[in-house]
């Protein structure tokens, strides 16, 4: 038999009495980062590996298209520069399309202005807490498991929050998960048919009829937490331009896939770079929230039109042009690991939510669905043990990501509502530990850096 040179002496050396064991890498941001990396390679390569490519200008001019990294850039993209939000190949357009004209996420007219202040009013501090009961339940059933030692797949317990709150915010009777998987094919769809790219063929007829499934699922109106987002009647009378159900099916869309997006992957963060502790303190959970939303950036790329001529960072904009706004480099999500002591500026952060009269009217919910997760999770100090990203999805996300206890749980304690920290029907998951926060100095690292 051949013999490797030095083989069984290592062999001897490794078990010879007081030899050191090797022993895995502890976790941090390069792990978190590494594993995060996958979901933007395996969902949208090409895609992503030219705004890498683009990355080290704030502005690039592609032909007709206009790249926008930079943080100023950005928010000059969303808050001076002319938009046509109803044109082919931009998240309007294609809200457009799925609602069959008056879309939410069209800028112009009453109507529009009509169904987000509606929706906004609906998703606010108020609507937001008459809600919140819906997700603590299915917090408090799917994550009992992990008291006893057991496995808990985060991706199903993030689809089945997602289908739940937007049955209760629309009032439909129809079954959440149904609801999130019509969504969730909808959104896949209508995002693989307008994002930059190559693109299969039929793309646009199977994006309509996964809508016309979601818009038939949300008819059955049942009354509902918030009464319906301002939406009108299943028939679509008194909803903008007539068109209820097609409404109902855009914001079902939105939140869906958005959901489904960020929460599995900022558990998958908090596992990866050891911010259990961070999340366990109700001082510091809101930082990490905001900054967990930042470094997962659930909507990555904004696709625009420019409506007319203008300038982003000194560079001249042609009307016509095609924007490709880059939400996830514009909050250094790339280059900056999340963390407390020294978070980005908040205003920073939260542009992942858009800027001006283009701030998603979802942002409230979507950080104290994040912080409720993070406190029922944290008391368990969660570790992975299986992820697959999701090749079809419309945002990058993870098929799967199970978790199982880790090898110090904190037993959880009760708390009642009127002590610090977000608080659950049947009392705080959270659990309080000394807060040592992460290492800045592994904010900067550019090594295995995702796109």
């Amino acid at each position: 038999m051949p013999q490797v040179p030095g083989l069984w002496e290592r062999a001897l050396r490794a078990a010879a009495p007081g030899a050191s064991t090797p022993r895995a890498r502890p976790p941090g941001p390069r792990a978190a980062r590494r594993r995060d990396r996958r979901v933007y390679t395996r969902s949208h390569p090409v895609l992503f590996a030219l705004l890498a490519a683009t990355r080290r200008g704030p502005v690039v001019r592609l032909g007709r298209t206009v790249l926008v990294h930079g943080t100023d850039a950005y928010r000059q993209a969303l808050t001076r520069l002319p938009l046509d939000r109803t044109a082919a190949g931009t998240t309007g357009g294609a809200a457009r399309e799925l609602s069959g004209g008056g879309a939410l996420f069209d800028q112009e007219g009453s109507g529009h202005r009509g169904s987000r202040r509606d929706l906004a009013e609906e998703l606010g501090t108020a609507g937001t807490e008459r809600l919140r009961p819906v997700w603590q339940e299915i917090l408090a059933r799917r994550l009992a498991p992990l008291a006893d030692g057991h496995e808990v797949e985060t991706a199903a317990l993030a689809r089945e929050m997602a289908g739940a709150t937007v049955c209760a915010l629309l009032g439909t009777a129809a079954e959440p998960d149904a609801v999130a998987r019509a969504a969730a094919d909808a959104a896949s769809a209508a995002v693989r048919d307008h994002l930059p790219g190559p693109r299969r063929p039929g793309t646009s007829l199977a994006a309509a009829r996964a809508t016309a499934r979601l818009e038939e699922l949300l008819r059955d109106r049942a009354g509902g937490v918030a009464g319906g987002a301002g939406t009108g009647a299943p028939d679509g009378t008194g909803a903008p331009d007539g068109t209820g159900a097609a409404l109902r099916a855009v914001v079902a869309v939105a939140a869906v896939a958005t959901t489904a997006a960020a929460l599995p992957r900022a558990v998958a963060w908090c596992a990866d770079a050891g911010l259990w502790e961070q999340a366990a303190d109700p001082a510091a959970r809101e930082t990490l929230v905001d900054e967990l939303l930042r470094v997962t950036a659930p909507s990555p790329v904004l696709p625009r039109r420019a409506a007319a001529p203008g300038s982003l960072d000194g560079r001249p904009v042609r009307g016509g042009d095609r924007l490709v706004l880059v939400a996830r480099h514009a909050v250094g999500a790339h280059r900056d690991a999340p963390g407390c002591p020294a978070p980005v500026p908040a205003a920073v952060a939260r542009l992942v939510f858009g800027a001006g009269p283009h701030t998603c009217p979802g942002a409230r919910l979507a950080r104290t669905q994040l912080a409720d997760l993070l406190a029922a999770l944290a008391p368990y100090r969660p570790v992975v043990v299986r992820a697959r990203p999701d090749r079809r999805a419309a945002l990058p996300a993870w098929r799967t990501l199970t978790v199982r206890p880790g090898p110090t749980p904190v037993v959880p304690r009760r708390m009642h509502r009127n002590e610090e920290g977000s608080s659950h029907r049947n009392g705080e998951y959270g659990g309080h530990g000394e807060h040592r926060g992460s290492d800045r100095s592994d904010r900067s690292d550019r090594n295995g850096e995702a796109p």
